[in-house]
């Protein structure tokens, strides 16, 4: 029998459980641990609220988490409840799958005042993660700016721009949906260190911006380069870009502007004590296609700043780490004899959630590889021992199941469900 601990319960956690199952059948015990009581990772807190049939494949994981030689830990923190050496003495292979939470720095001059929030902050807050419910971030102002050219941040400026009969059918947590009913930023501002042919934007994310009930997107056409050059660009990139176009050729009329500002690099925050402005710096495109500064500064008014320019996985004691890389240091997932990382963790925060599938394969495979028949440790009965030795109050799958009854009992008239925002109350609903 292989004992496998995987530590993560999102779509890399659970894909590497599946591929374990798939790769060893009943000769395998997985258990999945995870910080908190509730398991799906960025699937619950990650995905935008609005995006239900995206949210749809922890139905996919639900199969593999009742099967039985998967197990569910919740509530059990790496670092505070058990360490990774630990593990690797309990289990034959020991895989981090805890993605990359961590938000990366703007690193500009005003970077820290209150106001300027990194995207997995701002994102954990409307979708209920304990860590950001309290983030209550100010909706009122001058305007937004969003920093970054990927699909969180239009996530980020949909959210700002729906009104509240947008969100039905959505989980958004109720304390965003107040919070977002009682304010209306007018001008949500996207800042682009290059242009309309560099963005990482999809063109269904693109798509929605479109029929917002009471904001319009806003191109520069000047911005725009030439459209025969879009015949060079991949399918997809090519229809973000015609997206684009639409929007530059149409006549706003809402009284919600979504403003893409292509070619600007934030170069500083100011503000009296909170952010009031972001400096931005004119940028063009050199010969390689890399952003360069081109001297010329302006302001845009700003309430909130809100940063979506990539994650960082945390660090873990003992786990070798790639600074510059902000992910794990491993050859293709093999960190250290028994110790192995798998999707944002492995490879950084690239892919969507089904690059997720192969990568579990590959570390499955690489178990297969490495241990062989070489069997033999305590696995589950030695972890539940250490942890009931300790006080630890796990959190099973069928715990879960139970939050979740009382999450959807919960809901508001149209809502899938109404989260618990703090770890007691999810404890508490348990029975």
């Amino acid at each position: 029998m292989r004992h496998v601990a995987v530590i993560g319960s999102g779509p890399a956690g659970y894909y590497t459980a599946e591929a374990c199952q798939k790769t060893f059948g009943e000769g395998v015990r997985v258990d999945i641990l995870d910080r908190l009581p509730v398991p799906y990772g960025l699937i619950r807190t990650g995905v935008a609220p609005d995006h239900q049939s995206i949210k749809a494949v922890s139905r996919r994981y639900e199969t593999t988490a009742l099967s039985d030689n998967v197990r569910f830990v919740g509530n059990v923190a790496v670092g505070r409840d058990v360490s990774v050496p630990e593990l690797l003495d309990l289990y034959d292979a020991v895989v981090l799958a805890t993605g990359a939470p961590d938000d990366r720095s703007l690193g500009v001059p005003g970077g820290d005042l209150p106001g300027v929030i990194g995207s997995a902050a701002f994102v954990g807050w409307y979708n209920g993660h304990p860590d950001f419910a309290a983030l209550a971030p100010a909706l009122h102002g001058p305007g937004a700016v969003i920093v970054g050219a990927g699909n969180v941040a239009l996530d980020v400026a949909r959210i700002l721009a729906k009104t509240a009969d947008e969100f039905a059918g959505s989980d958004i947590v109720g304390h965003a949906l107040d919070a977002l009913g009682d304010h209306a930023v007018e001008t949500i501002t996207i800042v682009a260190r290059r242009g309309p042919h560099q963005i990482a934007m999809t063109p269904k994310e693109l798509g929605e911006l479109a029929h917002l009930h009471r904001a319009a997107a806003i191109v520069d056409a000047d911005d725009l380069p030439p459209a025969a050059d879009d015949a060079a660009l991949d399918p997809g990139l090519r229809k973000s870009v015609a997206h684009l176009r639409a929007f530059a050729a149409a006549t706003p009329d809402k009284p919600i502007r979504v403003v893409f500002d292509f070619f600007a690099q934030p170069v500083g925050i100011e503000g009296d004590g909170r952010v009031e402005r972001m400096i931005v710096e004119r940028t063009r495109l050199d010969a390689d296609g890399r952003a360069v500064a081109t001297g010329e500064t302006y302001a845009i008014p700003a309430g909130i700043v809100v940063s979506c320019i990539g994650y960082r996985t945390p660090r873990v004691e003992g786990v070798p780490y790639d600074a510059n890389l902000g992910r794990f240091a491993n050859e293709e997932g093999r960190i250290a004899p028994g110790l192995y990382a798998v999707g944002w963790a492995r490879r950084g925060p690239t892919g969507t959630i089904g690059t997720n599938r192969p990568d579990g394969f590959l570390i499955a495979d690489h178990i297969a590889t490495d241990i062989g028949d070489d069997s033999g440790k305590p696995g589950r009965p030695g972890l539940d021992a250490l942890l009931s030795g300790r006080g630890v109050d796990v959190v099973t799958f069928r715990d879960w199941q139970n939050i979740e009854r009382a999450e959807i009992a919960n809901a508001r008239a149209g809502a899938p469900r109404e989260k618990f925002t703090a770890i007691d109350a999810m404890l508490g609903a348990r029975e």
